[in-house]
């Protein structure tokens, strides 16, 4: 093979014939050059114009990945704290709503209220249309926050129910703490009962107003139901007298009595100690002549007394 080379310095064109191993190891080095040259040009032209990306930027997106998967992870248990959270809440309601449904169930048996009327063993009757959720609404569990709300809803409904049962119970206990009730003295006899009897002064037929408990000087006696106190002195007829309005139309008197411990505008209780026994005005011998009076009426003492013991 016959290569021909051109040149200023060397004047004439110079022939020179590679043969053999010289011609061959020419077009090695020659190819390897090109080969060489193209892989340069396009390394050199993929970092201009390929991916566009190079070796700084791979290193920051790779960063980049490496703090978005720690935020991932963050985020991750964060819910996961959450979840925890909300469960223990879940919890706490459902132990809280034992407690008031056992609360509301016995309540009721004390009230002595009719089944139905009060229920603490079902779900609360719920109604009304479905509203959307408001856009961009955050919600990531909703199956625990529907659960949430329907504990919420069943929690108001038995408050509600309690509210109401207080009430009912508030009034039973004012109603039975104003209405009379039991024996106004701890011992003693009942030695005359109400209505038609011989006088004991003239031995006339007589009607007798209330009833009377034989008893000793001094003994206690108590008021029967709460009350305010509306006459505590002598009285014609009575002697010593303590009389209690209960409200109601209801009210009661002590009579006969050797010394009142309660003044007119006393606040009383029942079962409260509001005299002691004596024999004073028309009276035969120590006793306690008591009265119930309903509007003004005076009604037979001794049905009082056994409502008591019912």
């Amino acid at each position: 093979m016959n290569v021909v080379i051109f040149g200023k310095g060397f004047g004439s064109p110079r022939q020179v014939n590679l043969t053999g191993f010289r011609a061959g190891l020419a077009i090695a080095v020659i190819a390897g050059l090109v080969v060489s040259m193209g892989f340069t040009a396009g390394a050199w032209h993929a970092s201009r114009t390929g991916s566009g990306v190079s070796t700084d930027e791979l290193v920051g997106l790779t960063d980049q990945m490496r703090q978005q998967r720690a935020s991932i992870e963050t985020i991750r248990h964060q819910n996961e704290d959450t979840l925890d959270a909300l469960s223990i809440r879940i919890a706490q309601m459902n132990a809280r709503m034992i407690r008031l449904d056992a609360l509301g169930r016995r309540l009721t048996d004390m009230a002595d209220i009719d089944d139905g009327e009060f229920d603490f063993d079902s779900n609360p009757a719920m109604g009304g249309p479905e509203e959307p959720m408001a856009a961009g609404s955050n919600i990531a569990v909703p199956e625990m926050l529907d659960e949430m709300n329907l504990l919420g809803a069943r929690l108001d409904n038995r408050e509600a129910q309690l509210d109401v049962l207080e009430g009912v119970l508030m009034n039973q206990n004012l109603k039975d703490r104003v209405y009379p009730q039991g024996r106004p003295v701890g011992a003693g006899w009942i030695s005359s009962y109400f209505g038609k009897r011989t006088d004991p002064f003239t031995g006339k037929a007589a009607n007798h107003t209330g009833i009377d408990f034989a008893g000793k000087n001094g003994a206690e006696i108590a008021a029967v139901a709460d009350g305010v106190v509306i006459w505590s002195a002598d009285r014609y007829g009575y002697g010593i007298m303590v009389e209690i309005n209960h409200g109601s139309g209801y009210s009661t008197r002590y009579a006969h009595n050797s010394e009142n411990l309660v003044s007119v505008g006393d606040e009383v209780k029942k079962g409260q100690i509001v005299a002691l026994m004596g024999e004073t005005g028309r009276a035969t011998g120590p006793n306690l002549h008591f009265e119930v009076l309903h509007n003004g009426s005076r009604v037979n003492p001794v049905k009082f007394i056994r409502d008591s013991s019912k």
